[in-house]
């Protein structure tokens, strides 16, 4: 019996949906209330008598409702945020590697001749091969 009203006293004192909802608001839970128009249209039917005839005179009637609805966003856990963070970071590394292959073959394909480096080695060639023959006569 006294586990029994231990129980009891348990159930009672346990949080109610109300502190869960506000606690849930504190850590960043959005309600977004939207709502949708939605147009009934009825076709009522009124009998007029015309000349020893019945005739039926038709009126389209028409009726507008707001119906409102709650959206209700529920903040992202951490282990969810890690693993949408950790796809971001692993997309921009494919995408990056991706933009160095394409970078390096098109540098292999318009690959230009250096006019400027190719002087300048003829230069230096040029120079080495007259001092070298000035040195060579001058010691032999």
């Amino acid at each position: 019996m006294r586990l029994f009203s231990l129980f009891l006293i348990l159930a009672l004192y346990s949080c109610s949906a109300k502190y869960h909802y506000r606690k849930a608001l504190k850590k960043g839970l959005e309600v977004l209330k939207t709502s949708d128009t939605i147009r009934i249209s009825t076709i009522d039917s009124i009998p007029i008598i015309k000349h020893d005839t019945i005739v039926y005179q038709k009126f389209f009637s028409s009726k507008d409702t707001v119906v409102m609805y709650k959206n209700v966003f529920v903040p992202q856990t951490r282990l969810e945020t890690r693993i949408e963070y950790k796809l971001k970071r692993d997309t921009l590394k494919m995408i990056t590697r991706v933009e160095v292959h394409r970078a390096k073959a098109d540098a292999k394909i318009n690959k230009k001749p250096n006019y400027w480096g190719m002087l300048i080695f003829v230069a230096c060639v040029f120079l080495v091969g007259l001092f070298g023959t000035k040195l060579l006569k001058k010691y032999l």
